[in-house]
């Protein structure tokens, strides 16, 4: 038998999670429902939201991409689901109810973006985020260069909007103690960006050591600071980066997990949407028509673009147009240029604005301790995965992808 409570605006249904002190029993459920569960958040997600009341047992990993398995929900609890859906908090972390309250309020309003970093791609997503952000009332920008900090909030002070009487956003300089005073952080500050000649084939991997390092401090920021918002990590590599950020976060002064930091959900990896927008200008001048083409996992080594997920997927031309769209960034290096412009707008400019407005966008989110990259969203129940039927060639491609970013993540666990 099932038992509810009233917490706040919340309905809490325990399955095996705790309940904070308040919270007080009802006789039925009433939307918002939580259900509370506990398990290891070493490799399990925190707070993301349901549909189906099946999808509350499901085991992570790549199955989460597949519809969710049929059930009968014409009665009781699983009707109540199917009908208003709900979310599922794992209060293994110890900040996950004060994260639930808040998500719920940024899902109303975005008020400010705090930016980190305004070197290449900083600066791109700084100018992208004035003109397109106009939904956003601040943004915050950071740089240990005070220089840079002033020309920008001076030079996008400037601004004008492209159409008359409509309102950007204002540009402020912030100093390090403000960074967490904000609805998302953006981090691209990056320690080391491999010259233009480089041999590497990807460039990305050999900026992990130096970066990982580099974000440690914002990552014991984010924990002091009690940070409830979303960490978007741009520098890359981006998918394996997110990990670390969530990880680092949840050590105490000895290095031990005791999971006072961020839950996996809150921080989110936006390096996927360039390479959404390279496989399109790839398939262009193949000039094949593929208007249900996706792509998923790292940006980077290990990515997987198809034609179509379903159906029509063609795997030949799906693994071509994948090297392509994998070299894509090494012609621009060919001709003697950094390639940050595509990289600042798609990935993250562009990407950030569809997160925050809970639209579907591209980006690596928490999959059974790996961020992977995919279709997702921020809905008022929590985040969500896109799920559809994949080709079951599709499904082996994304599983080796996903087994290969799994395999590099526990290798830093520590």
């Amino acid at each position: 038998m099932e038992a509810f409570y009233r917490y706040g605006a919340f309905c809490l249904c325990p399955r095996g999670g705790a309940l904070p002190k308040g919270a007080v029993a009802v006789g039925a459920p009433f939307s918002p429902l939580v259900f509370t569960i506990r398990r290891n958040p070493m490799d399990t997600r925190g707070f993301y939201a349901i549909r189906r009341l099946s999808e509350l047992d499901e085991a992570e990993g790549v199955g989460l991409l597949l519809p969710a398995r049929a059930a009968d929900e014409t009665e009781g609890l699983a009707r109540f689901v199917s009908e208003n859906g709900a979310s599922v908090l794992n209060t293994a972390f110890s900040r996950c109810f004060r994260v639930l309250e808040d998500y719920r309020g940024r899902c109303r309003e975005v008020r400010r973006l705090n930016l980190v970093g305004l070197g290449n791609v900083g600066g791109t997503v700084a100018v992208g985020l004035k003109l397109l952000g106009t939904d956003i009332r601040e943004i915050g920008v950071f740089d240990l260069d005070e220089r840079q900090r002033a020309r920008y909030e001076a030079e996008l002070g400037q601004v004008l909007p492209v159409r008359d009487g409509e309102r950007l956003p204002d540009v402020l300089s912030i100093a390090k103690p403000e960074l967490f005073e904000c609805d998302a952080l953006l981090f691209t500050a990056a320690r080391r960006v491999p010259d233009v000649g480089s041999e590497e084939k990807d460039v990305r991997m050999i900026q992990y050591a130096a970066n990982r390092e580099l974000l440690r401090e914002y990552a014991r920021m984010a924990r002091e600071s009690g940070f409830t918002g979303m960490f978007a990590q741009i520098s890359d590599p981006v998918d394996q980066l997110s990990r670390a950020v969530f990880l680092m976060s949840n050590q105490d002064e000895s290095g031990a997990y005791d999971w006072k930091g961020l839950l996996p959900e809150q921080v989110r990896g936006f390096g996927l949407g360039v390479m959404r927008a390279r496989a399109i200008a790839c398939n262009a001048r193949e000039g094949v028509k593929s208007p249900e083409l996706c792509v998923f996992g790292p940006h980077g080594k290990g990515l997987v673009v198809a034609n179509a997920p379903g159906e029509r997927y063609w795997d030949d031309y799906s693994e071509h147009l994948t090297k392509k769209t994998e070299e894509a960034n090494l012609e621009i290096r060919k001709i003697g240029f950094k390639p940050y412009i595509a990289p600042g707008l798609s990935s993250a400019c562009v990407s950030v604005l569809r997160a925050v407005r809970g639209e579907w966008h591209d980006a690596a989110a928490p999959i059974g301790g790996v961020y992977f990259g995919c279709r997702a969203r921020f809905t008022p129940n929590g985040p969500e995965l896109m799920r559809q039927p994949l080709h079951e060639e599709l499904q082996r491609r994304i599983g080796e992808s996903y087994e290969r970013l799994k395999k590099f993540d526990a290798g830093w666990a520590d």
